[in-house]
């Protein structure tokens, strides 16, 4: 950075007392907490991980100096809140990713739900729940996503990474209207909140766990493993409710 383009010391000082306010904010804010996910409390961190942020880039840039200072993953986070103070409408996004684990389970499962939506036989397509696609299309036409989610097992699928995010809109919209671009609009500055599930999250308890494992343990786990790896027809499959 050239000398022209350098912070003044008085700006470096401008940043430093601003973080020292947003301190005194978030531990007020912090005192005063009214839940897990208090809105301010979530508002103070995001201003304080802001003002830490610039004071760290002034210091380095006027003085070639760093502070103690991380916040984790201040790239990748979202921004501060900046939408309406009263929300009169929220949208919910939700991103659920499978991988198909078991597909003779998946197909078994979708071809008894064509079968009890069809018990007569009229109407029925026998090519729809034959293949991967059409099977993963019977079964997500069939059950809402939260059921698939609590029941993903029960369908030949594993879970994957999962995210919620919660935003504040004007108005509601109007039917159909984001429907063929449902994530393409998101504002990250009106996000409420964000919840996220991933393994990777807990990489760090499962080596804990590997640590202390039996040998023993692992031996009959792999003759239990053995005696019930194979699907048995449909003995092996959960019931499906009787009335869908």
């Amino acid at each position: 950075m050239s000398d022209a383009a350098q912070p003044t010391a008085a700006e470096v000082r401008a940043a430093v007392e601003a973080v020292k306010t947003a301190l005194d904010r978030h531990l007020a804010a912090v005192e005063r907490r009214t839940g897990e996910d208090d809105q301010a409390v979530y508002e103070a961190f995001n201003e304080l991980a802001s003002a830490a942020e610039t004071y760290d880039e002034l210091l380095y840039d006027r003085y070639d100096e760093v502070t103690p200072f991380e916040i984790p993953g201040a790239e990748d986070s979202l921004p501060p809140y900046a939408g309406p103070g009263e929300p009169n409408a929220v949208s919910v996004l939700i991103r659920r990713d499978y991988s198909v684990a078991e597909p003779q389970r998946l197909l078994a499962q979708a071809q008894r739900v064509e079968a009890a939506e069809y018990e007569d036989g009229e109407g029925a397509n026998d090519d729809a729940a034959a293949t991967v696609p059409g099977a993963l299309g019977v079964l997500f036409g069939e059950f809402e996503p939260d059921e698939i989610a609590s029941r993903h097992k029960e369908f030949g699928l594993e879970e994957g990474d999962s995210t919620l995010w919660v935003t504040a809109v004007d108005e509601p919209a109007e039917p159909g209207e984001w429907l063929e671009a449902p994530f393409d609009q998101v504002d990250p500055e009106r996000v409420l909140c964000r919840f996220d599930v991933s393994a990777v999250f807990d990489e760090d308890h499962e080596d804990d766990d590997e640590d202390h494992e039996d040998p023993e343990d692992d031996d009959e786990g792999l003759d239990e493993l053995d005696a019930d790896d194979e699907l048995d027809g449909d003995d092996d499959l959960e019931p499906l409710d009787a009335e869908r």
